[in-house]
């Protein structure tokens, strides 16, 4: 912590992160109590602006928070009106019917949406019940209390040169104190990762799994959109090289999501996930869909995947951990939404029943329980062994395997199988000489597109004067390690194009952030298979500016 003297500001409750968890959160407590004082800081310029998922949106956690969500015209419109699921090949597919799905599969009822629009919708409704918010405010450190408990953190540190050192117009920020703090910063929080390793609260769980996952927002010929049609497909073109698949969501004003989402436990290094998403683009199936529209977004964020038994501890002295913080995606249905909302009411209603005890800075163990033996626990769990199944044995013993596991616990709730995950994603990757380098096309620049000219459309920006928010431990183990060991993968697992090795005619390679065209998508943090990449926040505001992701 700085020796840095700053103001400070109390409240009952600190919440970092104004996703559908923070805010689900927010909300609750001032419907429990009017007079309970809450803040919401958000790193984005606005509410919205870093949020990025499918979505298709099981409505069990918004129905929970505001029963009549609609009548107060949430932007959630779309509902799931045809169901697909294809195999991929690379010149055609096969359609898997809706009758062999478990029923959790089964996405009527849901609505597509942009859970962006949702978190700015959420927020206006947290406004009302008096709850405050502040976009643009990074939270950069944790403040901790005399007996080693979080009790606040440091928000709107603002004007450092590049150096770390302060600027001509330095603004050291504030604290901001809570009798408890709620991290709900998404997936691999800089401040989540802190007090996971701080209070060792992953000691019981398996390891952490992670996706990356990619999507970009089309306008497409009125004659090819059929509204609420929900598409998902696996297979071509990741077949062997990685896991994972992709999603087609048909919403309103002819326009679609298309996103593709690749595990990153793949033992390649040669694997360049964003090739892999505009490779898919060009299948007989997309192609033809997308011919003659326009893109008009893109982004990049990592999943959490480990589910259930990777759920690490969800309380520390003085606070807990939300959402996708902590990691509260059901893999097969791509949904976390839900949970997340489930996951800050839940955290909300154990902190009222503390304050209203007179407690502070203590473990609110009631969340951890309901978390656990509730709603969030029981979908979770009906799952668990798909995405270790899939890690380990591939895409077939998921479908067979798993499909029969997840039916298992449908019709009976209970299944034989306990599977554990292996290896992080990062000790997954394998050395370069042991695998063949990948020749992807080149994109033709109507459907698929370089990664740099993508970038443009997540609306990106950095202060370039401001310190690297993206650090390494060792600066020497780029060229020094990755570069002879895996051929360097911070090039091609980036899939905003921020790592470069850069090599001159007569000089040693060197190694260049571009931490300017950063999405925060946090896959380098993950991936590196030296685990020598730390992400950090940048000053506040900066990063994506997601329109209707």
């Amino acid at each position: 912590m700085s020796n840095i003297e700053r103001e400070a500001m109390e409240y009952d409750v600190v919440i970092v992160g104004a996703g559908p968890a923070g805010l689900s959160a927010a909300i609750r407590l001032k419907q429990l109590n009017a007079d309970t004082s809450v803040v919401v800081l958000e790193k984005g310029s606005e509410v919205g602006a870093h949020i990025l998922s499918g979505a298709v949106l099981d409505t069990s956690g918004i129905d929970a928070l505001i029963p009549d969500w609609k009548a107060k015209g949430a932007p959630i419109n779309t509902a799931v009106t045809a169901d697909n699921f294809y195999m991929l090949g690379e010149a055609g597919q096969i359609r898997i019917p809706n009758v062999a799905m478990p029923p959790l599969m089964n996405n009527h009822g849901n609505y597509i949406v942009s859970m962006g629009n949702v978190c700015r919708w959420m927020a206006e409704q947290a406004e009302e019940l008096g709850v405050e918010i502040f976009p643009g405010m990074s939270c950069s450190e944790l403040v901790f209390g005399d007996n080693g408990e979080v009790k606040g953190v440091v928000a709107g540190e603002f004007g450092k040169n590049a150096d770390g050192s302060q600027g001509p117009n330095y603004e050291p920020g504030m604290e901001l104190h809570g009798k408890y703090v709620f991290l709900s910063e998404g997936v691999r929080g800089s401040l989540s990762k802190q007090v996971i390793e701080k209070f060792n609260l992953a000691a019981d769980s398996d390891v952490q799994k992670y996706g990356l996952g990619m999507k970009e927002i089309w306008e497409i010929d009125p004659a090819k959109h059929k509204l609420g049609t929900v598409t998902h497909t696996m297979g071509w073109p990741l077949n062997s090289n990685a896991g994972g698949g992709s999603f087609i969501y048909h919403l309103e004003n002819n326009q679609v999501y298309v996103g593709f989402v690749v595990h990153l436990n793949y033992k390649n290094p040669h694997v360049y996930p964003y090739m892999e998403f505009q490779r898919f683009k060009h299948h007989p199936m997309v192609a033809e869909l997308l011919k003659g529209g326009k893109r008009v977004a893109y982004g990049a964020r990592a999943i959490t995947e480990g589910g259930y038994q990777s759920l690490p501890k969800l309380t520390f002295p003085g606070g807990a951990l939300l959402g996708c913080s902590a990691g509260m995606v059901n893999v097969p249905r791509i949904k976390g939404n839900h949970n997340a909302m489930l996951s800050g009411i839940a955290a909300a209603e154990a902190a009222h029943h503390a304050i209203n005890a007179r407690r502070s800075g203590d473990e609110l163990v009631e969340y951890e329980k309901s978390v656990r033996e509730g709603a969030i626990g029981k979908d979770l769990k009906r799952v668990r062994n798909v995405k270790p199944l899939w890690s380990r044995f591939g895409l077939l013993a998921s479908l067979t395997i798993g499909g029969a596991d997840m039916w298992l616990n449908n019709i009976f709730g209970w299944s034989p199988l306990n599977l554990k995950h292996g290896k992080s994603d990062a000790l997954a990757t394998e050395e370069a000489s042991l695998h063949k380098v990948i020749d992807y096309p080149k994109p033709d620049g109507k459907l698929s597109f370089d990664r740099l000219t993508n970038v443009a459309f997540s609306f990106t920006n950095h202060e370039e004067s401001q310190p690297a928010h993206l650090t390494l431990k060792d600066a020497s183990v780029p060229i020094a390690v990755n570069l002879p060991k895996f051929n360097e993968p911070a090039q091609r697992y980036c899939p905003a194009g921020v790592y470069e090795v850069i090599t001159e005619e007569g000089k040693e390679p060197r190694f260049q952030i571009n931490f300017q065209n950063c999405v925060h998508c946090k896959t380098c943090d993950i991936k590196d298979p030296s685990q020598n990449i730390t992400w950090t926040v940048p000053q506040g505001g900066d990063g994506p500016n997601y329109p209707n992701m």
